[in-house]
């Protein structure tokens, strides 16, 4: 008997992992079904998150950590986000082009998804394609975010360590020290470090890491509150116990990569040791199961708003024309959902 597409994604099967991711970004339901037979095997993979602002070299010290990883014997899976044109709806998946070195490595496997407009710098199938690749039994998966600038803080309860990609001349002193893309690292690599200005760079991210010892709060009660009203969750807490460290890099060369390395590997054993990881495993799953919830319950609601109301564009004309009260209909709609 053949095994089935789930039986050949745990066991590696490239061709098999690669029709269900694209079945997962289509979000078509027999997608979803292989998923859940696959969660039970998920769990394992060190998921690493790269995070910064466009241009600051992500997709090149990527790169450069497969490399690293591949050479320490470890499989690695990535998942590159790249950005969806509002327009096209089109993106320009560029990262397989700049890993081609590893194209031909067994143990690596590299995916680009578009964001298709989902804010947060993370394609709304990313979680999914993480569970995959864990499944596949990849031992560290590098999730590289869009790059969209200071709101790109979903990583921070997507991934067990986060690294922010900083380089010199980008953004002002005081945008750097307000910038809460900066206040969920676990190390910084401040990359193009050949450039001027380098350590002036490094001098700012000192001051916003002593501003953040002052000013460290403990992390917010979470509630259902998030899930009904559709706000997004707080990000992430800083790990108060862990001082990120700052890395100089240059990618390009791979200067100052090893001890980026090093820097993460410390991080790993921190994680371990502190019972941080089991943290940040409980967080990760309260945001998927929040996240999938909050779809289930639109969908639900734009359903029934269809056959009571028309659909969402009759009844945004409606409201566009004060015809209708959309505060009004909100209510009375969730408070039929409610039962």
């Amino acid at each position: 008997m053949a095994p089935t597409l789930a039986e050949r994604v745990l066991q590696g099967d490239v061709r098999a992992a690669a029709r269900l991711m694209r079945d997962l970004d289509d979000r078509l339901p027999s997608a979803e079904a292989l998923l859940r037979a696959l969660w039970p095997h998920t769990g394992r993979a060190w998921v690493v998150g790269l995070t910064g602002s466009p241009g600051a070299g992500k997709s090149t010290l990527t790169d450069r950590l497969i490399a690293h990883h591949r050479k320490a014997g470890r499989s690695v899976g990535v998942v590159a986000v790249d950005p969806t044109s509002p327009f096209t709806g089109g993106a320009i998946l560029g990262d397989r082009i700049r890993m081609q070195d590893h194209a031909t490595d067994p143990g690596v496997f590299i995916r680009s998804l578009g964001t298709r407009g989902h804010l947060g710098g993370l394609s709304r199938s990313t979680a999914d394609l993480v569970a995959v690749l864990d499944a596949m039994g990849k031992d560290v998966v590098l999730v590289e975010t869009v790059g969209v600038g200071q709101d790109e803080i979903e990583i921070a309860e997507f991934a067990h360590t986060v690294i922010v990609v900083a380089v010199p001349g980008m953004g002002d002193d005081v945008q750097a020290i307000k910038a809460g893309v900066l206040e969920i690292a676990d190390v910084f690599a401040v990359n193009k470090a050949d450039r001027e200005g380098a350590d002036r760079t490094v001098r700012d991210l000192q001051g916003m890491l002593e501003l953040r010892r002052a000013t460290q709060r403990p992390p917010p009660d979470h509630d259902a509150d998030h899930v009904v009203t559709g706000e997004a969750s707080p990000p992430a807490a800083a790990d108060p116990s862990w001082e990120p460290p700052i890395v100089k890099t240059v990618a390009a060369t791979g200067e100052g990569v090893d001890e980026l390395v090093a820097a993460l590997d410390r991080h790993l054993a921190h994680l371990t040791t502190s019972g941080e990881r089991a943290h940040r495993d409980t967080a990760r799953a309260r945001a998927g199961f929040v996240a999938i919830l909050r779809e289930r319950l639109l969908a639900g609601a734009l359903a029934r708003l269809e056959a009571e109301q028309g659909r969402l564009d009759e009844v945004a004309a409606r409201i566009a024309a004060r015809q209708a009260d959309p505060y009004l209909l909100a209510e009375e709609l969730s408070a039929r959902l409610r039962g």
